[in-house]
Parts: C-alpha cells; structure tokens; sequence
C-alpha cells in the first residue's frame, strides 16, 4: 500500500468528515452518560482501551509478521470504536446511547492513549534503540487536530442548531462514508497487483483481532450480567476498530504504507463479521438483566 494522495490527502478529510458527522449528533449529555449508566460504560471503555490492545500485543507476537506488520496491528488495535461502531450497534439493536457514548469518551482518551500504545509497539516489535518514534506531545495535538477538533465542531453545531444538526448529521454520515468508499475502492484499484498478497500476510491475524475481541466482549459482558442490549454494543465498541484513524496514523503520522496494510485489510473484512454478528443476534430475544 503506497502513501498517495489518496491516504495522504483525500483519507485524513474522510477520517475529519466522519469524525464532524459523529460530534453532529453528540450532546453534553452524552458525556454525562457514565453517571447514569456507568456499568455498561466502564465495563466498555476497560474492554476497549485495556483488554484490545492486550489481545494486539499478544496477537502481533503469535503471527509470524514482520515488524512493520506488528505495528501495523498495534496501531489498529490502539484505535478502537468510530462512527462505523455506532451504526452497526443500531443494525443490531444494540444499545446505541451506550454506543455513542463509549465512541465519545474512548475518542477523548485515545487522543493520549495512542501514540502511548504505538510507541511501545514500535520499540517491542522494532527494537528500544528504533528511530522510528512518535513525539509524544506533537502527536497527540495531531490526533486532537484528526478527532477532538471536528467532534467539537459538530457539537457546537448540534448545540446551537439542532435542527441543522439533525439534517446535515444525515447529509455528512452519508457523504463521508461515501467519500472513504470511494477512498478505499480508489486505493484497492491502485494496490490490486498487491491485494492477494497482503491478505494473505494479515488476513489471518486482523481477523483473529476482529474475532477474539468480539468473543471477549462478548463474554465479558455476559458474565458482568449487563443486558443483552449493551451486551452487544459493548461487543462491537470492542470488536470493530476504527481502521480508518489506523490508516491516517500509519500512512500520514508515521508516513509508514506497509503499517497501513493491516487496518486495510481489517477495514475489508470487518464488514463481513459485522454482518455475520448480526445475523446471529438480531432473531434473539432481548432479554433485560436486573
């Protein structure tokens, strides 16, 4: 996957249109949520910011990758939940105030919690002495720059003018999604020579990351005993990351294509657990836990 205008330029202002369309339907009280609900929303952001990147580490070490690729995964696994989390809480009756909610906060601490998650990828899997690094305070304006600013920019919006809001969060969700389409098709018809191969280098482990995750989460909610509701969403803040951030982080950031690929390949085949997860839930009962 070579750096282009398409990841350099064209990925960063989807990832900023996504991420404007997100902060339109967000509201203070989003935020507050954790004092109403903090079972479901402490048990996903431990699941998410903790337990995710544990489950990288471990993955990155098991596959046999190289050390670009390793990174590559803890980079994907530093950058958890998304727009694309909360509609696919929706597909499956999740709880998606607790959705929206866990892609707020979560969005807040990984403005931190990232470059803090790479940098120790990156002297794991390329050695402490490797001068590839992430300048701690530069980076984490970078990201605030790609997430906190047009989040901001959409609740100020959503604040003042809710109806706009409400119209253009419609408008935005759609055109950004369709922009980052258009984005990936763009980059799949250019690196179509090196699709195969890539997929074969980290299909398995993106798809063991995707998995596992969604098992974990899964189960871990279970057996906190939340409802079924944020039982699901709590599996797909967890389970689907934001491959879209992975991608501007690597290609933009860290100005490293081969680090992209795993969030390339992930951003396909995620599509296809989420529709499988889905289908397994969507005909069970909902069943509320006191």
């Amino acid at each position: 996957m070579e750096s282009n205008f398409l990841t350099t330029v064209f990925l960063p202002l989807a990832l900023f249109m996504i991420m404007m369309g997100m902060g339109l339907g967000l509201k203070i009280v989003d935020f507050k949520r954790i004092l109403v609900e903090p079972k479901g929303v402490i048990l996903g952001l431990v699941a998410q910011l903790i337990m995710l990147p544990l489950v990288g580490f471990l993955l990155a070490g098991l596959f046999p990758l190289t050390p670009e690729l390793a990174v590559g995964v803890i980079i994907l696994a530093a950058c958890p939940g998304g727009a694309t989390s909360n509609v696919i809480s929706y597909l499956v009756r999740g709880n998606v105030a607790l959705s929206v909610t866990l892609t707020a906060i979560s969005s807040i601490i990984t403005i931190v919690s990232i470059p803090l998650i790479i940098n120790l990828g990156m002297q794991t899997f390329m050695g402490a002495d490797t001068p590839l690094q992430l300048p701690l305070l530069k980076t984490i304006i970078q990201i605030a720059c790609l997430i906190l600013l047009p989040i901001s920019l959409g609740m100020l919006v959503n604040h003042h003018q809710p109806r706009l809001a409400a119209k253009l969060e419609k408008i935005v969700k759609w055109l950004s999604l369709s922009f980052l389409g258009l984005i990936i098709f763009g980059i799949l018809l250019k690196e179509r020579a090196d699709l195969l191969p890539s997929l074969l280098q980290v299909g398995g482990v993106t798809l063991s990351l995707n998995l596992v995750t969604m098992f974990l989460g899964y189960a871990i909610a279970t057996i906190a005993r939340v409802d079924e509701k944020s039982a699901r969403t709590i599996t797909v803040e967890v389970g689907i990351q934001n491959g879209t951030l992975a991608i501007t982080i690597a290609s933009t950031l860290l100005n490293s294509p081969t680090m992209a690929i795993p969030a390339g390949i992930y951003s396909l085949l995620m599509f296809a657990t989420s529709a499988g997860f889905a289908l397994l839930v969507r005909n069970r009962k909902v069943v509320s836990v006191q």
